[in-house]
């Protein structure tokens, strides 16, 4: 009796811990658990590794092109040539020669056309290609290596950045701006004074018959403080101008940005650089050999201080669009850099 009580009193009872089908049944489910916690941390360890890539990716600097610089520099000087060409026949005024940015304008046009609006333009054009493909090149190669978007450098930094790069631009363009100043300036001089270059190869071949090799590096001196200055006050001044517009005022990384950023960086390096691109169009447009010294005792001796501002409305009004063109052209530059990267 107490066999059969047992017996109909089992079902009701906990199953032992030595049972085999609990055991089984244990086993699956500790199976099945582990099963579903390594599956659920997959997605987990896989969004993870995403997250940090990203993050990784956005902390990396932008790598662009050596040449864009050159590039858009060259675009801007078609667009703003005759301005420098203006500005170089103020500087190199002698006689009866126009006084004013708008009589120089309408001497040219009217003794040699509107396309003696575009002397020199070869030359121009050469300088462009060798000076800003340098500078610019050199300053953003440094600004990539020695900066990132979470910690920009400081403005000494980088005005000592833009120094550097400016020195080595003046070193390898000095050719170019000598033959850009003497073509420029050629048309108003006597016509026996004359040296009637055909274009910029043709200027370089006989300034290397005529003068000697030596020739290319006339002026080299204040052409390379000149860039330097130039750069300094133009590439520096204009990255940090948008970074302050961009981080205290409603203005974002776009047009209006860039025009007002590269505005007054124009304003800066018209203002540093007047000074000493009066003393390089001189030095450069002798024909002897005139020091730098001898220049500023002539200019000092004829006009007093007056001479260091000579031509700095029209050297203003021909830097202001140039500096304004070249950075638009650059910041298109980058951003079709920038979608095709991220289309690739």
């Amino acid at each position: 009796m107490q066999a059969v009580t047992t017996g109909l009193g089992g079902p009701s009872s906990p199953s032992s811990p030595s049972d085999p089908k609990h055991s089984t049944a244990t086993t699956k489910s500790a199976i099945m658990e582990k099963q579903t916690t390594t599956t659920s941390d997959k997605p987990v360890a896989a969004t993870t590794t995403t997250t940090t890539t990203a993050t990784t990716k956005s902390k990396q600097t932008v790598h662009y092109p050596f040449w864009f610089g050159g590039s858009a520099s060259s675009m801007a000087a078609t667009v703003t040539h005759p301005l420098d060409l203006v500005k170089v026949r103020l500087q190199m005024r002698t006689g009866s020669a126009p006084t004013s940015m708008s009589g120089t304008v309408l001497h040219i046009v009217r003794n040699h056309g509107v396309s003696g609006l575009y002397n020199g333009l070869s030359a121009s054009l050469l300088r462009q290609i060798t000076y800003s493909t340098t500078r610019f090149g050199i300053y953003e190669e440094l600004k990539s290596r020695f900066t990132t978007k979470d910690h920009p450098a400081s403005f000494p930094v980088l005005i000592a950045m833009a120094t550097v790069s400016g020195v080595a631009g003046g070193l390898v363009g000095n050719v170019a701006d000598v033959l850009n100043v003497r073509m420029q300036h050629d048309a108003a001089l006597p016509p026996a004074q004359r040296r009637n270059y055909a274009h910029a190869l043709d200027g370089l071949a006989r300034m290397t018959r005529e003068e000697g090799f030596r020739s290319w590096f006339r002026g080299v001196w204040p052409n390379s403080a000149r860039a330097a200055a130039m750069t300094a006050s133009q590439l520096a001044s204009y990255d940090v101008f948008k970074r302050l517009l961009i981080r205290h005022t409603p203005l974002e990384d776009n047009l209006a940005t860039h025009f007002s950023a590269s505005f007054l960086a124009g304003v800066a390096a018209a203002t540093v650089t007047s000074p000493i691109d009066v003393v390089k169009t001189r030095v450069m447009s002798a024909s002897g050999k005139s020091s730098i010294g001898q220049v500023l005792g002539g200019l000092y001796a004829q006009e007093g201080v007056r001479w260091m501002f000579k031509g700095w409305v029209p050297s203003f009004l021909r830097l202001g669009p140039q500096t304004i063109a070249t950075f638009i052209f650059l910041e298109g530059h980058r951003k079709m850099y920038k979608v095709k990267g991220i289309e690739e």
